[in-house]
């Protein structure tokens, strides 16, 4: 049997928001390094990228750095002395965009071609893979008919974005940011101008549609399609949100982590690609991604075209749906919840709803009382402004986020023990579940026959196999003696404390031993076009979303012909043009820019 092995793969702001990923089933983490990384704000010093690779050997998972933003000829030096610095901390691959990287000096550090590469046709991905990159991250726009075109006809490993945020414009392909305010996407400066509100215009200037969030997209959520895409050729499994806070991400990975074990008990042909710790992952709390940051979900394009992937009323976070208000005055309200949320609204819970304008609105549940039927009532010390009908949705849930935040994770290394005699005392060794890393410590004792041998024996086995908050977790001990001995605990504590730092040591070197190294001498001859970062094109957007077919204004499904339309705000105004035969809209600048 062929076995693949498949990466979950969470973002990571900075070292612990890595380690928490980790610890609640990541396979590899992705995050910035102290610069050129495509989120500025999101950066980190070499010693913590360092101290982030050591925890996450321990469990042979992997640790990438971004590089992927558009670089200046000034700037190569300093890039290619970070890709040494990342290479000699530990760091597994890098994410690049700017292909000048390949011309340089660099280790023999995998590279991977982000997204932000434009990776959305068998032919860019063939270029990459010959230009030796070890794993491509494909476009979020493409769908599984399109994956596996790519899979059949290419080799490199694969990546997919499979949960978060969605850039509306193709991703390397989107310059309104920089057009509007000198802020480049593609150097890490995004002021996400996507998320404002416009107003829609025919080419008379008539309004069609009046302050809505046009660019505005839902959060993608493959969680359903999994299988579907493993079965596609995706190995690579990718969480968006390196500017995201701890309790997102231990959410969202363990929700995942979950998801994908569910689907390795069936199918054996899949496993993990980080199975040092044969546990399942159980974690603390309710994994839900509804309970994290989400402007609603969307699967986007993986099924073709579909309306209902935009959030034209508002970009913030809505949450969990519970219910309905079906009585309310200006202080009060009763929502009848949802029956899978039982009596989960508490004290302190922050709501939302649109009101009638469709305008988000905010609330604190200042006192909650529960009623029969699943009905509850929320009382607010202002007035909330809801009306019946309401739909309310809970985006601060007090109680779950006290669980996530005290959540440390249950990820432990199996081991097993063997505890000796030597002639002048005792020997313990341990060994992983890969029967590859294995450890031992002696310590000189003296050899104490047990006057109470089932009592002595009872002790040496629970003090050898508690190894307190330690990453390892002891499975089966064999004692070997001539005969029941008696041993301090003293004695078992010190060389239980030697083994956690041996076979830390162990894990780490030997996972950046088995690193894999890019073919440095595999090169194209054929001339790489570099992209100037300065560069501003007619389309400041690239987008799959279209605003015609989101708003029932299609030509192929009203047989209208899709003339140019305008999107305003402020005194910013964009043309919108579009290429109906491929079903691509393009926001184009309405002047020159100065």
């Amino acid at each position: 049997m062929n076995v693949k092995k498949i990466e979950l793969l969470s973002p990571a702001k900075d070292a612990e928001v890595g380690m928490a990923a980790i610890n609640h089933g990541a396979d590899a983490v992705y995050i910035g390094g102290p610069s050129f990384g495509a989120r500025e704000k999101a950066s980190n010093s070499m010693a913590d990228i360092e101290r982030l690779c050591r925890h996450a050997a321990l469990f042979d998972a992997k640790v990438y750095v971004t590089l992927n933003t558009l670089l200046y000829e000034n700037e190569l030096e300093r890039a290619r002395q970070l890709v040494y610095d990342c290479w000699n901390v530990g760091v597994d691959a890098l994410i690049v965009q700017d292909m000048q990287l390949l011309q340089l000096d660099l280790p023999p550090i995998p590279l991977h071609a982000s997204t932000q590469c434009d990776n959305l046709s068998v032919e860019k991905v063939q270029l990459l893979e010959q230009l030796g990159f070890s794993q491509v991250v494909l476009g979020r726009e493409l769908s599984l008919k399109q994956i596996r075109e790519i899979r059949e006809k290419t080799t490199v490993p694969l990546e997919f974005f499979i949960h978060g945020a969605l850039c509306v414009s193709h991703s390397g392909q989107c310059y309104l940011s920089q057009y509007i305010g000198n802020r480049s996407a593609n150097r890490g400066a995004c002021a996400q101008p996507c998320r404002l509100p416009y107003d829609l215009l025919d080419g008379d200037g008539n309004v069609l549609i009046k302050n809505r969030h046009l660019l505005c997209l839902k959060d993608l959520n493959n969680s359903e399609h999994l299988e579907e895409l493993m079965d596609a050729g995706i190995t690579s499994f990718k969480i968006e949100g390196r500017m995201k806070d701890a309790d997102y991400v231990k959410n969202v990975t363990a929700f995942y982590r979950q998801k994908l074990d569910e689907i390795f008990e069936r199918r054996p042909e899949y496993i993990q690609s980080s199975c040092r710790d044969a546990a399942r992952h159980v974690s603390t709390f309710e994994v839900n991604p509804e309970k994290s940051f989400n402007r609603g979900f969307t699967d986007f394009f993986i099924n073709g075209r579909q309306k209902g992937i935009d959030a034209p009323f508002t970009p913030k976070s809505m949450g969990e749906y519970i219910g309905e208000v079906v009585w309310c005055n200006p202080l009060r309200m009763e929502i009848k919840v949802e029956t899978r949320h039982g009596t989960s609204l508490h004290n302190g819970d922050g709501l939302c709803f649109l009101n009638q304008d469709n305008e988000l609105i905010g609330l604190r549940a200042d006192v909650v009382n529960t009623g029969r039927d699943g009905v509850h009532t929320v009382s607010t010390n202002r007035p909330h402004g809801a009306h019946r009908g309401a739909k309310i949705y809970r985006n601060y849930d007090l109680e779950w986020q006290k669980q996530v935040d005290a959540s440390a994770g249950n990820r432990k290394i199996d081991i097993d023990l063997i505890l000796k005699e030597t002639e002048t005392g005792y020997e313990m060794v341990a060994v992983c579940r890969d029967a590859i890393n294995r450890v031992s410590t002696s310590i000189q004792s003296e050899k104490i026959t047990a006057n109470n041998p089932e009592k002595a024996t009872e002790n040496i086995r629970k003090k050898a196999l508690q190894w307190g908050d330690t990453v390892f977790n002891p499975v089966n001990l064999e004692l070997q003696f001539a005969e029941p001995r008696l041993i301090p605990a003293s004695v078992i504590g010190e060389m239980k404390r030697q083994l956690v730092e041996q076979l830390t040591d162990t894990l780490i070197e030997n996972h950046r031993n088995n690193r894999e190294c890019r073919d440095v001498a595999r090169r194209v001859s054929t001339t790489i076009v570099h992209t100037d970062p300065d560069a501003i094109p007619d389309h400041l957007m690239t987008c799959h979303h279209c605003i015609r077919y989101a708003n029932g204004m299609c030509s192929k499904e009203t047989g209208q012909k899709a003339t140019p339309l305008l999107i305003r705000n402020g005194s910013h105004t964009f043309r919108l043009e579009f290429d109906c035969r491929n079903c691509l809209m393009y926001v184009c600048a309405t002047e020159t820019k100065q």
